[in-house]
């Protein structure tokens, strides 16, 4: 039923007169009937004489306590969309625990009723801040990615990499678990799925001994829209945009009482425009014998245009089904594919004595064809009447499949030289199969009303198999022929398992999370080529193992410390953390297979199959403070990293046909990464129609280390600065602005310049709140670039690259039958805190 005015009137009337000596307590706990979800802010109504004497409201955990003096008294529970309980007329004489009270959906009701609720900015549980996002207007018409990019703490490079903390060794997780809406090892998928499938994000520098210890900055677990509503809704969003963007994603929800079906479905078409120029001045060398080697060319410049068309589908559906009122399996699958097609120029030229003396160009079309899809069951089990006594079951199946084709063709368009030698034609064919498999179980025990004890098992299943095959122009016949001392497979697997155990408790304003994970890793890769093992130090410059099997086992605790300064009677909340954790940074990927890319001649990427893990220990300090318009979040961190992965520049001492030296871009183990930075968060809300968020974060990486007689003992100094506003204009009109600032950084051997970006975004409800119809702008000045200088003893390197152009998009999203959101609805209160929420 519906709680009318009158009765809301009469309930607050009637309280400020009640007796002022309540002696007697009636308590419960009132849940959603089917799923046992707490449901909070129900309202508990005391009658006397049929008149309303007094009552209350559940908490977060859907708890109430009611205090009234002995008498004869009605009982009911009411909530909005469920039928209301009413306990019949008794005489209360002295305390009673009602239980667990059950209250079913009203199916009459469900359309009588839409509840769009704002949700709070943030929100501060003992192991991670949890970012309310759904309504930054900002990302609408954007992705997963262009969200991320809004989250404090977090940024997303122009290269699509992301950082926590400005480290990019951060784990990606979808609902808690390892996903292939995350990608496999990287975050291509996220610049596919819609911004609008998150709720939250929920970012984790401290992480609990539930989480994998994969990921030395931390973790970013991404919360995304599904299984939440009541009845039938759903949402459907049209996009478009300059350059070209094109867009359609819906979200459907059907719950009834005892089964739940969800689904996200996307698709999307952009063409995102990249360039890159490269400024490289070559120095004189000096040979063992003392003599001076002069370069061949003084200076080179390269300019590359890249046209990248993207086609991109994916889907998730999923059935969540309740067995029992305490135990429920789920299951959903995702299935995403997206065809790709790139054409690059790349004009080089080359200079001595700033004379041009020869000028290339380099062609390059590309077309990548993969499709990936995941089986995700899972298992729930309540225990008696507390619903955190829990066991649940969860595995998971994921493969991924990318297919690449490439063709590269270079020719003179002026060269001084009269027999210069012509180039060959070039095609690359690349097969990538990855599957993962995932099993986990975890057990909760609820140790009386503050205190936890959680155990469980979590095994991780990789394998990556790389087939790549280099086709090249024979010049006799004019046809291409397989280079088979470069063509090569690379099968590599990494297998985790893990057993982990905590305990939590909290007494008085006091919580600790005390956690031990225990993980053993296996790295195992062989490479198939025809090259010998001289050949190979030949090829690369330094040994590399062809076979190799690696196992690690590592001890992983954790500590997660808070203490809540809240003063009786106050609103406002205040509350200091400390945490504690160690974790590992697994080499996988592109970091391991040491066959160079070809996209340039000069300038390449090589991986390391010599790299071994590195391990790290992490200190974090925190504190809050939240008043009612204004909230302050702040951290002090360390962290101290062995074996950290450091990515070098260095001259091969291979030159092309044409005489230019090779740079090769390669990670290596360095000995130490030490961590230092601070943390700086401001949220105020001065005015409903006003709305200031701010952060801050400043970071300094000192290395140690050095790599083939090379010291890159280093310090890098940087931060980065966010600010935006959300102010609600004549006629409803939203209008949001954020702004975005990376500061200077330095390593060992690279320079890198600033980075300054700011985003507009306006919306506007339609058709009864149904509607919402919004613009937004993405780079405003079209500034967000990356440029920096490299130097070493052999040539000094500036670059300038650009990922993606100033993006203009509208979008339209059209909601229907959305029904109240329990879970937005019990996100409404700050969260302080003081709370025993140590899920992982």
């Amino acid at each position: 039923m519906k709680l009318n005015f009158y009765t809301t009137f009469l309930l607050i009337f009637s309280l400020s007169f009640v007796y002022a000596q309540k002696d007697i307590k009636i308590e419960g706990t009132v849940v959603e009937q089917g799923s046992n979800i707490p449901l909070e802010y129900a309202t508990v109504v005391i009658k006397t004489n049929n008149s309303i004497l007094t009552g209350g409201i559940t908490d977060s955990k859907g708890k109430f306590k009611v205090e009234v003096p002995s008498g004869d008294y009605i009982i009911s529970v009411e909530y909005i969309s469920y039928k209301t309980k009413t306990f019949p007329e008794q005489n209360i004489s002295k305390n009673i625990d009602l239980g667990t009270i059950k209250l079913a959906l009203d199916e009459e009701s469900l359309d009588e009723v839409m509840v769009i609720a704002e949700r709070t900015t943030v929100e501060i549980k003992l192991d991670k801040k949890v970012y309310n996002i759904g309504k930054d207007l900002t990302t609408a018409g954007g992705t997963v990615s262009d969200a991320l990019n809004n989250v404090p703490s977090v940024t997303v490079d122009v290269e699509g990499a992301i950082s926590l903390r400005g480290n990019e060794n951060v784990r990606i997780l979808i609902n808690g678990k390892p996903s292939a809406m995350a990608g496999f090892g990287d975050s291509n998928v996220l610049s596919q799925l819609p911004a609008d499938a998150i709720e939250r994000v929920e970012v984790i520098t401290s992480p609990s001994a539930r989480y994998d210890a994969e990921g030395t900055a931390g973790i970013l677990n991404i919360i995304l829209r599904q299984k939440e509503t009541l009845g039938f809704n759903g949402s459907i969003t049209l996009t478009g945009g300059n350059p070209d963007n094109a867009g359609f994603s819906a979200a459907l929800n059907y719950r009834k009482e005892k089964y739940n079906l969800f689904s996200n479905f996307g698709w999307r078409y952009f063409n995102a425009p990249r360039t890159t120029f490269i400024d490289v001045n070559y120095f004189d060398t000096i040979e063992e014998d003392g003599s001076v080697s002069e370069p061949e060319y003084r200076r080179i410049i390269e300019n590359q245009d890249v046209d990248r068309i993207r086609r991109n589908y994916n889907a998730n559906i999923g059935m969540e089904y309740f067995l029992s009122e305490k135990s429920s399996i789920t299951g959903s699958l995702f299935y995403n594919f997206g065809s790709d097609s790139d054409v690059s120029l790349n004009s080089s030229e080359r200079l001595n004595n700033n004379i041009i003396v020869e000028e290339t160009l380099r062609r390059e079309r590309e077309t990548e064809e993969g499709d990936g899809y995941q089986i995700a069951i899972n298992y729930a089990k309540q225990f008696g009447e507390d619903r955190d006594h829990k066991l649940t079951v969860d595995f998971q199946f994921e493969k991924d499949n990318e297919d690449g084709f490439t063709y590269l063709n270079e020719d003179y368009v002026f060269t001084s030289q009269a027999d210069a030698e012509a180039f060959q034609i070039e095609q690359e064919f690349t097969n990538e199969d990855q599957k993962e498999y995932l099993f986990q179980t975890d057990y909760i025990l609820p140790l009386g009303k503050n205190s936890r004890f959680e155990a469980g098992y979590r095994g991780n299943f990789k394998n990556s198999n790389t087939d790549y095959q280099l086709d090249q122009e024979d010049f006799g016949t004019g046809n291409l022929a397989i280079n088979d001392t470069i063509s090569n497979i690379f099968d590599y697997q990494e297998n985790v398992n893990a057993l982990y155990t905590q305990y939590g408790t909290k007494f008085g304003k006091f919580s600790f999370l005390l956690g031990l994970r225990l993980e053993n890793t296996q790295l195992k890769g062989e490479i198939d080529s025809r090259l010998t093992e001289e050949e190979l130090i030949e090829a690369f410059g330094f040994p590399i193992d062809t076979d190799f099997d690696k196992n690690y086992l590592g001890l992983f605790p954790t500590v997660n410390l808070i203490y809540n300064l809240n003063k009786e009677d106050s609103d406002v909340e205040e509350s200091i953390t400390l945490g504690f954790n160690r974790r590992i940074n697994r080499p996988r990927g592109r970091f391991i297979n040491p066959f160079p890319s070809r996209s340039s001649r000069t300038n390449i990427w090589q991986g390391n199959p010599n790299l071994n893990p590195a391990f790290s220990s992490t200190f974090d300090l925190g504190y809050l403070k939240r008043w009612e318009k204004f909230t302050l979040t702040s951290s002090i961190y360390y962290q101290h990293e062995t074996d950290s992965f450091e990515r070098v520049q260095e001259n091969t001492g291979q030159q092309t046909t044409d005489g230019i030296d090779i740079i090769r871009t390669i990670p290596i183990n360095l000995s130490s990464n030490n961590r230092t930075g601070a943390e700086l968060g401001l949220m105020y809300t001065p005015a409903k129609w006003l709305r200031l968020n701010s952060s801050f974060n400043f970071f300094q990486f000192e290395t140690e280390g050095e790599f083939n007689g090379v010291d890159y003992s280093a310090k890098n100094i940087s931060w980065f600065g966010r600010f935006s506003s959300k102010v609600t204009l004549p006629y409803a009109i939203d209008w949001q602005t954020s702004a975005f600032y990376r500061g200077p950084s330095q390593d060992a051997q690279t320079d890198a310049e600033g980075i300054f970006s700011l985003d507009l975004a306006f919306s506007k409800e339609i058709l009864n709140k149904k509607g919402t119809l919004a613009i937004n702008v993405r780079d405003l000045f079209n500034s967000r670039k990356y440029k920096a200088t490299t130097t070493t003893d052999f040539f000094e390197r500036y670059n300038e690259f650009q990922w993606r152009q100033r993006q203009i998009n509208a979008s339209f999203t059209y909601r229907f039958n959305q029904k109240l959101n329990k879970r937005e609805r019990s996100g409404q209160k700050g969260n302080g805190g003081d709370n025993m929420d140590f899920e992982g």
